[in-house]
């Protein structure tokens, strides 16, 4: 299976990467910084230079073409501001979101967050992020063309993972290592059953791929 990430050498999606290469298959990362590369070349992913920020859809949905899924898991990050929010986390998950369409890519994962709302009130940086998010969301939900599916994790953190999570339609707060995230959007990219879902994700006690057939089976 061909799969392309975008926001290739995010702390997830490098994750991803290595998990999906060492299972044997092809992995291509979007970077904007080419001083990425060999960071997505050491986990087994090939790098794709593209600023998803400035590029056009049809640019975006060349270098989607022959994929089997795309993984949308791109951030404008801490430490940027309001406005990147909305160009990186709202903007350009439109963008490959539509790029997907005209590729013909059907699969299609988002990283989102969990509480993103479009409706989410406040002027604070993170609550823009968190409409961003849930703009995007939205968007993706309304695409037919798309076999989507939305993970919405829990805080995040740096923990070695476990390989034991809650997912769910709604989890409650709660904080889930990246290296589970990545282990569960590996087990959704091998489950098309989980296509129009919107998971919650944070750590528990069910084995990764149990929790991933038990929502499939929903």
């Amino acid at each position: 299976m061909r799969i392309v990430i975008a926001g290739g050498h995010g702390r997830i999606a490098l994750r991803l990467e290595r998990l999906l290469a060492a299972r044997g298959d092809e992995v291509a990362g979007i970077i904007r910084n080419a001083g990425h590369a060999e960071d997505l070349r050491a986990v087994g992913a090939e790098p794709v230079v593209l600023d998803l920020e400035s590029a056009s859809v049809d640019a975006t949905a060349e270098r989607l073409r022959g994929a089997d899924a795309a993984v949308f898991a791109a951030g404008a990050g801490p430490g940027s501001g309001a406005a990147r929010k909305d160009t990186v986390d709202r903007g350009a998950a439109v963008l490959f979101a539509d790029a997907a369409v005209r590729a013909g890519v059907r699969r299609f994962l988002v990283v989102s967050s969990m509480g993103a709302d479009p409706r989410h009130e406040g002027n604070d940086v993170f609550d823009v992020y968190q409409r961003a998010k849930g703009e995007a969301d939205a968007y993706v939900r309304g695409l037919d063309s798309l076999d989507w599916t939305i993970l919405r994790p829990g805080a995040l953190t740096d923990d070695a993972g476990t390989g034991l999570v809650r997912l769910e339609a709604h989890t409650g707060r709660g904080s889930v290592p990246r290296d589970d995230v990545a282990t569960v959007l590996a087990e959704l990219l091998d489950t098309p059953a989980t296509s129009g879902l919107t998971l919650e994700l944070i750590g528990g006690s069910t084995p990764v791929s149990v929790a991933v057939k038990s929502v499939a089976g929903n």
